[in-house]
């Protein structure tokens, strides 16, 4: 397992780290992740084969926000 943290632009409140956190933890390969409005960061851990930092970012902008 790896753990990956980004900066996420755009998270003002828990609301948005549960629609962070949703659309991640969707992807297969992600065992865990832990969104943080305050700190304006995701951290991911998951299978490095299975999902990788592109697809992770892919996701996060998917749902409206900026990496």
């Amino acid at each position: 397992m790896t753990e990956t943290t980004i900066e996420v632009d755009g998270m003002a409140c828990e609301g948005c780290e549960n629609t962070v956190t949703d659309a991640l933890e969707s992807l297969e390969g992600v065992s865990s992740v832990t969104a943080n409005h305050e700190a304006s960061e995701v951290r991911v851990v998951h299978e490095e084969t299975l999902v990788d930092e592109s697809s992770i970012a892919d996701a996060i902008e998917n749902v409206g926000y900026s990496v």
